[in-house]
């Protein structure tokens, strides 16, 4: 690996120039002259009555293929300029225009799935068993199902054309107004101005004092964006539950269920496990209350590491321990790592401007990926690269599947970046030098398990209650923030001092349009991996293949077949899930028991 990695990343590889490459103009004039022709062979196309009828849609499969992959490269490079630079109104442009083809085809993906919806039982079932069809036949089965919920084709195209300006413009908004959010600081004396992105590491500081005054400041910047955030979240959900409505989709989460290809028994049984197990997240929290020299936490209390300064980590350090750890489970994952640092994929630069938070996304033409984050030497930073990588590497893996069985969802994505960043902090922790560092590393773990045991539950418990308020009108700020404090206190169980009203507002998940329900997934996609830890420290080495051929199903597999097929578990009953949270527990016996002394 390279001595002197790069803090930026290299885009002029995948079109030279950023948001006025010419090359990126030409990229998309031919996919959407590709797009608008695809669109018209499908309406000329009716569903086949025999076998030999289906392979005309041998072409029609392959140019939807090529335009999936393309779509997706020019998303990806277009998020990667937007986030980069927040002031950048070509990106902002160009992203519209990228809107534009995703819902030219969503339309013709509407139109496609209608076809499959409308050929018979007898002609589907030989068509699935076409050599050709067969590795995408989960897929194509999918489709169908789906095409049969919906509305009409031309309902549902109408209706994917509207959200264009309606429900993703909204979506689009809600950048904006995060743009706009500067928050001051105090720096050698100096007031500077903090992007959001900025100010959230600064709620992380080691000094109570520093994280505490920016709490105040950063609480008081979003109630000052609340109203604005208030429409936008308004008009999300209320498009969102009309369509569902016309759809004659009653429960809010069948949506968010069928694009994770799992059951609604499944994500009880998950969350009843993690219900029943919050006792031992209570019982840090309060330990770590009295180390802090609190009577108990706060909310920026609770994700604060232990101490009055810690050690920075630098850039060139990260990189080394993440891969040192990762060849240690697997050497495949390591060499993917090795090579994203040292072809510069990663935008990890601490500087304002930037958009808040951290991503990996997927070029698929390009078979690369880029991962965004702002990097100040925490722990947490470390854990972030850990987890954007495991999705890098997630990608990686799928590369030669065929097109359709790539798209994974959202709650096995998160179990890939879970699992890598789980590696790196198990690692670290067995691997320190002395108990102090010992216990930092071992406390940072352990608040990631409060984050999805209780900050994605708050967030979950939000959500749910929005929608089912939302049927009945709109919601002023002041009752979102009621709302989310309503749900903090319960999935925290009532074990803070003070809460995050505004947090509905700083949360970019809960504008995301891809995906409804942006939470739930990563509790799952956290519970799961731990599980698939348990079951890898079990087996050792050789887990490494097992982990790849896992990853590779994501695709093509509902998670319960998924778990039944790789790890022989069950995901609708109790026990795969309490064996992972018994692997937590133990991070907390530990924590209680070398901080007993202490306290």
């Amino acid at each position: 690996m390279n001595n002197n990695l790069k803090l930026t990343w290299d885009l002029e590889s995948i079109f030279p120039g950023g948001s006025s490459s010419s090359e990126f103009q030409t990229f998309l004039e031919t996919l959407e002259k590709d797009l608008l022709q695809l669109k018209a062979d499908i309406n000329a196309a009716a569903a086949p009555k025999n076998l030999d009828e289906t392979k005309s849609f041998d072409v029609i499969i392959s140019m939807m293929e090529s335009c999936i992959s393309r779509i997706s490269e020019g998303s990806g490079f277009v998020s990667c300029l937007q986030a980069q630079n927040q002031s950048d109104t070509k990106a902002v442009q160009l992203s519209g225009r990228i809107t534009n083809l995703h819902a030219l085809f969503s339309t013709i993906t509407t139109q496609f799935d209608d076809i499959l919806g409308r050929t018979d039982d007898d002609t589907w079932k030989a068509w699935m068993e076409r050599e050709e069809m067969r590795p995408i036949s989960f897929v194509m089965n999918e489709s169908r199902d789906h095409a049969r919920e919906k509305l009409s084709p031309e309902l549902e195209s109408l209706a994917l054309d509207l959200a264009v300006d309606g429900y993703h413009g909204w979506g689009d908004h809600y950048d904006t107004i995060v743009s706009q959010v500067k928050i001051p600081f105090e720096k050698d004396g100096e007031t500077v101005q903090l992007s959001a992105g900025q100010a959230h590491n600064k709620l992380h500081d080691a000094d109570k004092k520093v994280r505490d005054d920016m709490f105040a400041k950063w609480k008081e910047a979003w109630a000052d964006k609340a109203d604005y955030c208030s429409d936008t979240l308004n008009h999300l959900g209320g498009f969102r539950l009309k369509l569902y409505e016309r759809r004659g989709w009653n429960d809010v989460l069948k949506e968010p269920l069928s694009i994770c290809r799992m059951s609604k028994q499944t994500l009880d049984a998950m969350w009843g496990v993690i219900q029943d197990n919050k006792e031992m997240l209570l019982k840090y929290m309060e330990r770590k209350a009295k180390l802090l020299g609190v009577d108990r936490l706060n909310w920026v209390d609770v994700d604060a590491p232990l101490g009055k300064s810690s050690s920075k980590v630098s850039y060139q350090e990260a990189a080394e321990t993440i891969v040192e750890q990762f060849r240690k489970f697997s050497p495949q994952m390591a060499d993917f790592a090795e090579m994203a640092f040292d072809k510069s994929w990663i935008e990890a630069e601490d500087r304002s401007g930037k958009r808040p938070g951290g991503f990996c996304t997927s070029l698929s033409v390009s078979k690369a990926t880029r991962i965004f984050m702002t990097f100040s030497g925490t722990p947490s930073n470390v854990s972030t690269l850990a987890h954007e990588l495991g999705h890098g590497y997630h990608q990686h893996v799928m590369n030669d599947l065929p097109v359709f069985n790539q798209n994974y969802a959202m709650n096995v994505a998160e179990t890939a970046s879970t699992l890598a960043e789980m590696i790196v902090a198990d690692a670290m922790v067995k691997k320190a030098t002395n108990e102090e560092e010992k216990l930092a590393l071992l406390e940072d773990k352990i608040q990631r398990s409060v984050a999805f045991y209780m900050n994605i539950h708050a967030r979950f418990l939000f959500e749910t209650r929005f929608y089912e308020k939302r049927k009945k009108g709109l919601l002023t700020a002041e009752e979102l923030n009621e709302l989310m404090e309503e749900a903090q206190k319960e999935a925290y169980c009532n074990a803070l001092s003070e809460y995050e009203p505004t947090f509905w507002c700083s949360k970019l998940h809960f504008y995301i349009t891809g995906v409804p329900f942006y939470n739930f997934p990563y509790t799952f996609g956290y519970m799961f991996s731990t599980g698939i830890y348990a079951q890898a420290l079990k087996e050792g080495g050789s887990f490494a293949e097992k982990y790849d051929a896992l990853l590779q199903d994501t695709g093509a597999m509902t998670v319960e077949e998924l778990a039944k097929k790789h790890l022989n578990a069950d995901l609708t009953g109790r026990d795969f899930w309490q064996s992972a949270s018994d692997l937590l527990k133990q991070d907390v016996e530990d924590f209680l028991s070398m901080t007993e002394n202490l306290a």
